[in-house]
């Protein structure tokens, strides 16, 4: 009993204290908070420049407070920092194209009509790849990027929604392969996962020579980073740096590409081979190696692509943005007579499904996303992390939260997520009176400012439309107008010669007296 006696007044004593405290609180806050202010505001307006925090502000504002972190991460280091995500430039991209809507001349499909996405990657393969939607999942690497489980969950996903997943550069993991229904395996310029075990488990090949946001330079991972299963994957010693070369072993010279083509080809009887490549200024000449190289299809990183890391000067300042790269490289295989059997795959900055359509409108065949993806995924699991952890640390091989990602959940979210994007641009297709999405080109497309119309070849928006005449109905005149003839003098008739009455009030007095 005194027990509980203790134990009720304890609780009712500090419940008093909590309401006192309050109180308290109440009726001192404001003038604290005011006097707090108001210090802080006499020193901001009366201290000297060099003395003032004001100071900070003018420099941010004159200098980006992104340039000022890395450039304090540089001056901790003294080493190449790698900033995940891709550059945060603001290059030319699809804001600048709108589609045509189907009203009269062109009628809007029914809201029940089925819309074809499927595509087909090498259709000239003996054994093309053929998916449900014209949407990839980007190189998302094993180990030297993200975890098995996050790997595993893209393979459920993308089998869910009838597309395909891409290793990356990273292992081979079997249980990836086998929870995946479409597999693109990525031949990389390291030494792993390159067996004919493992290459003709592939339904395409990816032979990978640059990305977006890193060019082709050399990738260095180290021990720290490098723990656990991964590392025997990579068949990499322990202690060692893992290294991916900037120069492929198989392709030492472009007459190379051809043989290494072939001989992949042979090795998994006819799945598509094709390439991957940065967007460089001479974007033509690597296209011509690869149609003389016989690839199947050509996957494109525009400069906007994302990556776990790289050096921010190759992500700022190297490779063509997406919107050049895409049209440049339709207008070059248009030329070279091959865009009917080599496949297109542009990535690159893509993150709602109108620049996805935009893309394919344009001339693309597929197109690829990855940090879309990993935002997909993680969902409602960032905050897990945030706000004492970057979310990327529930995803990433090093990541220290690793193990609170969940396998299921990101599965079901990202099938979602491809789900949405596809209905949208169902709903898109209709609305422009088509019923599949390789009806839609570059006719349903204006240009909203003369640049993006230079650069996609897509009509602007102030040249009018003329169609031609349809049922009978003349939509608009077509032909030249006739000059006006200058009329000749001629002989006036009687009538004419007469004087015209006038029409003022005194005329009509007259004409009613002479009545």
């Amino acid at each position: 009993m005194k027990w509980y006696s203790f134990l009720l007044g304890s609780f009712t004593g500090a419940l008093l204290a909590i309401l006192l405290a309050g109180i308290l609180l109440l009726v001192f806050m404001r003038p604290l908070i005011k006097w707090i202010t108001g210090s802080f505001m006499k020193r901001l307006m009366s201290d000297r420049y060099p003395e003032n925090i004001w100071e900070m502000v003018s420099a941010m504002t004159r200098t980006n407070p992104r340039i000022v972190i890395e450039n304090s991460l540089r001056a901790e280091s003294g080493k190449i920092i790698e900033r995940p995500f891709g550059s945060p430039r603001k290059f030319l991209n699809f804001d600048g194209l709108i589609f045509s809507a189907a009203q009269l001349s062109t009628m809007p499909a029914p809201e029940d009509a089925p819309v074809e996405t499927r595509i087909i990657i090498g259709p000239r393969a003996k054994k093309p790849l053929i998916l449900d939607i014209p949407l990839l999942v980007g190189a998302l690497g094993y180990g030297i990027g993200i975890t098995k489980q996050v790997r595993l969950a893209i393979a459920k996903a993308t089998t869910a929604v009838g597309t395909a997943t891409n290793t990356g550069e990273g292992g081979f993991l079997p249980e990836d392969r086998a929870a995946a229904k479409h597999f693109i395996l990525q031949y990389n310029s390291a030494h792993w996962s390159k067996s004919p075990e493992i290459l003709h488990q592939a339904d395409a090949i990816e032979i990978h020579f640059g990305q977006g946001a890193s060019a082709g330079s050399a990738s260095f991972i180290p021990p720290e980073y490098m723990q656990g299963e991964a590392r025997d994957v990579l068949q990499v010693p322990e202690g060692e740096t893992v290294v991916i070369p900037s120069l492929h072993p198989d392709v030492q010279k472009p007459k190379d590409l051809k043989i290494l083509v072939q001989r992949l080809r042979t090795i998994t009887k006819g799945v598509p081979i094709g390439i991957k490549i940065c967007a460089s200024a001479n974007l033509e000449a690597d296209l011509e190696i690869a149609i003389q190289s016989q690839v199947d299809f050509i996957s494109i990183d525009g400069g906007q692509a994302g990556t776990k890391g790289a050096a921010p000067i190759l992500e700022d300042d190297f490779g063509l943005p997406t919107i050049f790269a895409l049209t440049r490289a339709v207008q070059y295989l248009k030329k070279r007579q091959v865009k009917e059997h080599i496949s297109l795959l542009i990535g690159g900055g893509f993150n709602q499904p109108g620049e996805c359509l935009k893309a394919l409108a344009l001339g693309a065949d597929a197109v690829y996303m990855g940090t879309s993806i990993i935002w997909a995924m993680t969902h409602k699991q960032v905050t897990k992390a945030v706000p004492f952890e970057p979310p990327t640390q529930l995803v990433y091989y090093p990541g220290s939260m690793t193990d609170q990602f969940d396998e299921d959940e990101a599965a079901t979210n990202l099938t979602n997520f491809f789900t949405s994007f596809i209905e949208e641009i169902k709903v898109a297709v209709r609305a422009m009176g088509k019923t599949s999405v390789h009806h839609v080109g570059v006719k349903d497309l204006v240009a909203l400012d003369e640049w993006t119309s230079k650069v996609t070849k897509v009509r602007l928006v102030t040249e009018p439309f003329n169609p031609p005449t349809s049922s009978g109905m003349n939509f608009v005149n077509t032909e030249k107008p006739k000059e006006k003839l200058k009329e000749l003098p001629r002989e006036q008739s009687k009538e004419e010669q007469k004087p015209k009455e006038s029409t003022n009030f005194f005329a009509f007095l007259r004409r009613i007296k002479r009545s």
